[in-house]
């Protein structure tokens, strides 16, 4: 089975992913799919900046108390961004930031934007005009936690989905020196049958490919709960908090600019 991760060169695909995501660390060990609300106000703020942070207040349940879904609340205030070259906006908390350009553009440019939560912690990466090739070596057991159409980043009649996937299982951890969890955007048919080939989160987009994502890592996702669990029990955990909640309404509101 072969299918095509790198940037620019031909790495093992059990680790590209990792490096395309260095800024957001690795890891020391779902809400039911659908499609997120965007009823909240947003506000416009254009690249290049950094999103100046605005602590959002609780948001209550439906018996009026705060909730406690997991290790934060619900993002009350959002706004939306556009990133450094023009092409691609997308909504965020207020009080998460984002760094445009995180880093060395490609050559012939593109976006390359980190995301960071009011604590500082990088949750998400953006890049784009990235050249992608690996061949699967090893396949594993997988667990699909969350998955979503994305319909408006439809490419020749390619509708990329939204998926927060795991990869390994109690017996069999995963690949080798690879975080074994991650959310992000993919082109592609989803896995079939028992086992999966390693997490490989690239979407088509003009002139090449792109990502929107990060390997779920404990030390940045914070994750209520015993912090001794194995890491892919917490990962099922953090699907369930509000932060991932914010994470997926983000990732999944990615779209063309204007």
């Amino acid at each position: 089975m072969r299918r095509t991760a790198s940037s620019r060169a031909a790495v093992p695909a059990a680790f590209v992913f990792a490096l395309m995501l260095a800024g957001c660390g690795q890891p020391a060990g779902p809400p039911s799919p659908g499609t997120a609300a965007a009823t909240d106000p947003v506000t416009t703020v254009t690249a290049p900046s950094v999103a100046t942070p605005v602590t959002p207040g609780p948001t209550p349940t439906s018996d009026g108390t705060p909730s406690a879904t997991g290790a934060t609340t619900p993002s009350e205030a959002w706004t939306t961004y556009t990133t450094a070259d023009g092409q691609l906006t997308f909504d965020l908390p207020a009080a998460w930031s984002v760094t445009d350009p995180a880093g060395e553009l490609p050559e012939g440019g593109g976006a390359f934007a980190e995301i960071r939560n009011q604590a500082g912690k990088p949750l998400a990466t953006l890049r784009t005009n990235m050249a992608t090739g690996s061949t699967c070596m090893e396949r594993h057991q997988y667990s699909v936690l969350d998955s979503q159409e994305l319909p408006a980043l439809t490419q020749n009649g390619l509708t990329p989905r939204f998926v927060f996937e795991s990869r390994g299982s109690a017996k069999d951890p995963g690949p080798a020196n690879t975080p074994g969890a991650a959310y992000g955007i993919v082109t592609g048919p989803a896995p079939t049958g028992d086992t999966a080939c390693p997490i490989f989160h690239f979407f088509t987009w003009p002139p090449t490919a792109a990502m929107f994502g990060a390997f779920y890592n404990p030390a940045n996702n914070v994750t209520p709960g015993d912090p001794s669990s194995p890491y892919l029990e917490k990962a099922e955990r953090y699907a369930g908090t509000d932060e991932y909640r914010d994470i997926k309404r983000m990732i999944t509101s990615l779209r063309p600019a204007g």
